[in-house]
């Protein structure tokens, strides 16, 4: 594989687009993922990958040196990471939650435009930190807070979840706006490498999702006032953080389900070529493995364009209905492609149940079980009970 300063593999990148260019990290995922899940390490491979095809600047601006691509395109690589590595798509959906905040809301800051650059020119890998310790892991809410001195700032956070921290190249995450603040007076502070230390504070050893390292860290950081992201968190959380989360994280979850799928039709395949004729025993798990594959992708698809279609308003994006839509397409995106996997193990029968062997689903349903506890899905309904209560059902089917 040729490297990225090779002038003609810079030149073949940037003429492709990037879910084109996203095949070949897929594969270097896919390559390496038994021993990134078995080892619980970083997925080096994939963002080596990653960053030789130019994918983690794909939504900046050409302008600025990136493909100018769309969310709907940064949701497909998602998926396409998903089937082959989990923990390589959670992570790639993360950093890009993160590029679509700096486009958003901090193109009027110079500091933060100038990190964009850096972004295109270097291929940063942003990681994020949204909860502590001592919130009880409550996004809308901090302990820390950014403490100013004339041009300079300085805050210290107990972070429960880092994921990927120590693999980042800079870290973006909420504080109170001053030591006086209220919890919820949020702002988004943006720090790059050496502007802030790391003192690991819980380890990660868990089910699945086990390469994305999300170790706890207590994070000392300082730098410039300018660091501070303009807008408010109050208006970064549902106009970025929670539709572009929810749609990418969706995204790598049906990746995930379809990468157990096509283990299954395999499966399901191999077992009919060398049967009698009869209908595999698998064959209807996979029949129903399939359907609500389908219709995952089929609501994934539709909230993406619901997405598009509402994100140069930014009051359509906080309205009650939209906020709504999107956490609750978090909680059936993550219990469809639970089914749906639970679909492809009993298609694969006792293959499936096993760790070794080509039609194992033992890491896919490892993974995705993370889904309906990342954000748990019971703090979501509970949230949405009271706003869904403004909304008649409807009399019709189409409105």
């Amino acid at each position: 594989m040729k490297t990225l300063d090779a002038p003609e593999t810079v030149a073949q990148t940037s003429a492709t687009h990037p879910c084109a260019r996203a095949r070949f990290v897929a594969a270097a995922a896919a390559e390496h993922a038994v021993e990134v899940d078995r080892d619980a390490r970083f997925p080096h491979e994939t963002f080596v990958a990653a960053r030789q095809h130019r994918l983690l600047s794909m939504l900046v601006p050409v302008e600025l040196g990136g493909d100018g691509a769309s969310v709907s395109d940064v949701v497909d690589i998602c998926y396409m990471l998903g089937a082959s590595c989990a923990s390589s798509a959670m992570i790639f959906a993360m950093h890009q939650i993160q590029v679509v905040i700096l486009l958003r809301h901090a193109r009027s800051s110079p500091w933060h435009e100038q990190l964009l650059r850096r972004l295109s020119d270097e291929q940063l890998l942003f990681a994020s930190s949204t909860t502590e310790n001592q919130t009880g892991g409550a996004v809308r809410s901090s302990s820390c807070a950014v403490e100013r001195d004339g041009s300079r700032m300085s805050l210290v956070k107990n972070g429960t979840v880092m994921s990927y921290g120590a693999e980042a190249d800079g870290v973006f995450l909420t504080a109170r706006r001053t030591p006086e603040s209220q919890a919820s007076d949020q702002v988004l502070v943006a720090f790059v490498k050496g502007d802030y230390e790391l003192e690991k504070i819980k380890e990660w050893d868990t089910m699945g999702m086990r390469g994305t390292c999300s170790t706890g860290y207590t994070l000392r950081g300082c730098g410039s006032v300018d660091q501070v992201i303009p807008e408010s968190y109050e208006r970064i959380h549902p106009q970025s953080m929670v539709p572009i989360a929810h749609l990418t994280w969706s995204g790598v979850w049906c990746g995930i389900a379809a990468g157990a799928v096509a283990r299954a039709r395999r499966f399901v395949r191999k077992g009919a070529a060398q049967g009698t004729g009869q209908s595999a025993p698998g064959a209807s798990h996979l029949t129903r493995a399939m359907m609500s594959l389908r219709a995952l992708r089929g609501s994934i698809a539709a909230a993406v364009a619901s997405y598009e279609s509402a994100v140069s308003e930014p009051e359509r994006l906080e309205a009650i209905d939209f906020q709504a839509g999107m956490n609750l397409l978090k909680v059936n995106s993550s219990e469809t492609a639970i089914e749906t996997v639970f679909h492809a193990l009993q298609a694969c029968g006792l293959s499936g149940y096993r760790n070794d062997g080509e039609f194992s689903v033992a890491r896919p349903l490892r993974d995705v079980l993370s889904s309906s506890i990342m954000i748990n899905n019971e703090r979501i309904l509970a949230g949405a009970a009271s706003s869904l209560l403004l909304f008649d059902v409807p009399s019709r089917l189409r409105d």
